[in-house]
């Protein structure tokens, strides 16, 4: 069972550090050491970054298919736990959520006069889009809509994008984005027709010319692209979007891990190691920061709208556990760091790494919440829309991640990530906060579990979708240093000051 955050013990440091460690009575981390390092200084200091976080920058990503699947396939009574759990992210704000992936290109509207591209494997239908719509609707949310550029027609891009727009309502469109990782079209095969979605010689040249051939076609609204996960291809950045006038949200994608093609060595293979490993969270950002000066040199956002921990294969064990958790808090944050105006976490069924899993048993919604999906509620809470990331000193030190934001109401959240077995005891000095504190935890029974994961120590409930149990929170007072956290290993905090 998780460790109890609700009977603590008070420890007083010798010397100046006389304040109060938050530590759960008998805590061990994740299956951590009980006993902590020497105390570490941790001072937050002014503003790290001038780009603020944006409305919509935490949102969500879906298969067409998968909308259903998670939904209902009733307009009418759309599934109430799915909905909470999507608000549960958006702190307030209308979410960004895009509906694509694979089946961009293997999906189309049936136009009359024309033939089912053979790689085309779903046709939408008016009950589908009408469930997409009362999604959208029942959630105040703005859609990023794929559009087959796979096809290599005009005609069925525009037919459905017209479609998609009459039956969703074009307030609801943030943006039409053409394909899905372009650069691979010529790689493998496209739907199950066993054909290749372009011949060799296929390159970024020929897509740009693509790209906005086809997109001249489609209604006039903003456009998104170029819906890249290579990294070989965001150098194009800058030239894309100089070609491109209508695209206003650059869409690129990142997974650190994948399973197909790797030795097991390799630092993108799944494992938790790897999962946790820098390359995959401050690397993964650093990937796209180029890219985000390009977009902001044009005046356009740009949004990871696919991102989770596996792109390829299966690997429960990792992309199931409570290190994905910590890797989702973390990997949110760097992003933001880099500029980065949004984040798209992709979930389907049967995906290794989904959010999220729902049956339906005599009219009832019943959910299944992974760990993965609390790492996103506690960023969702630590960064509200306005708040600006802080300055940490020292930052990212031997398995501790350390962030900080101050939210536009002049709140102070110090985020501390834990991902070693150890615990770490930090003295927290926030200039100018002298008053109490509320430390908030986000941990499990150890950095492998699959389950009985807490926030705070509540779970979110499988009937409703939201926080129950009791919440459980520390109130800690500053001593003449700071206020002294102890963060057990392979867990997370949060300490909220204002």
């Amino acid at each position: 069972m998780p460790r109890s955050i609700r009977a603590l013990t008070a420890l007083l440091l010798a010397g100046t550090l006389a304040a109060a460690i938050a530590l759960p009575a008998g805590a061990q981390g994740g299956g951590g050491s009980a006993s902590a390092d020497p105390p570490t200084v941790l001072r937050i200091g002014g503003p790290a970054t001038r780009q603020a976080i944006a409305p919509g920058f935490l949102g969500l990503s879906f298969e067409y298919w998968a909308v259903t699947d998670y939904a209902g396939a009733d307009p009418r009574r759309v599934n109430p736990v799915f909905l909470q759990l999507i608000r549960n992210l958006t702190a307030g704000s209308a979410p960004v959520l895009r509906i694509g992936g694979d089946t961009t290109d293997d999906t189309w509207w049936p136009t009359p006069g024309a033939t089912r591209p053979t790689g085309v494997v779903y046709s939408l239908t008016h009950p589908w889009v009408a469930t997409i719509s009362a999604m959208a609707k029942n959630l105040g949310a703005r859609l990023i809509l794929g559009i087959d550029l796979e096809a290599d027609s005009t005609q069925l891009a525009a037919a459905e994008a017209r479609a998609l727009i009459a039956g969703i309502g074009r307030q609801r469109v943030a943006a039409l984005e053409l394909g899905n990782e372009p650069e691979l079209y010529n790689s493998f095969t496209w739907g199950l027709s066993g054909s290749p979605g372009r011949p060799k010689g296929w390159d970024f040249a020929r897509f740009d010319r693509d790209f906005g051939h086809i997109g001249a076609a489609l209604p006039h609204l903003p456009l998104a692209g170029p819906v890249i996960g290579q990294p070989n291809w965001f150098g194009y950045t800058g030239r894309f979007l100089s070609d491109q006038p209508r695209v206003h949200i650059v869409t690129l994608h990142r997974y650190p891990l994948q399973q197909c093609f790797l030795r097991p060595s390799n630092i993108k293979y799944p494992s938790i190691a790897h999962l946790l490993a820098p390359a995959n969270s401050r690397g993964l950002a650093d990937s796209v920061a180029t890219s985000v000066v390009a977009a902001h040199a044009h005046h356009d956002s740009l949004r990871i709208d696919e991102m989770n921990s596996l792109s390829c294969g299966e690997s429960p064990a990792v992309t199931d556990s409570f290190a994905s958790a910590l890797w989702s808090l973390d990997v949110l944050f760097e992003m933001a760091r880099v500029g980065v105006d949004g984040v798209n976490v992709h979930s389907y069924p049967g995906a290794s790494s989904q959010l999220f899993t729902f049956v339906r048993a005599h009219g009832r919604w019943q959910a299944t919440v992974e760990p993965d999906y609390y790492g996103l509620a506690m960023f969702a809470q630590a960064a509200p829309v306005g708040s600006r990331l802080l300055s940490v000193s020292p930052n990212h030190a031997a398995s501790l991640k350390a962030w900080a934001t101050r939210a536009p109401d002049g709140t102070v959240r110090v985020i501390l990530i834990n991902e070693g077995s150890r615990a770490r005891t930090l003295d927290v000095r926030v200039p100018a906060s002298t008053g109490p504190a509320t430390l908030e935890r986000l941990e499990a029974p150890s950095i492998a579990s699959t389950g009985q994961v807490t926030l705070a120590g509540q779970r979110f409930g499988a009937a409703t979708g939201r926080p129950v149990g009791r919440r459980s929170t520390v109130t800690l007072r500053a001593g003449s240093a700071g206020y002294v956290v102890a963060v057990p290993g392979a867990s997370a905090a949060m300490l909220t000051l204002g």
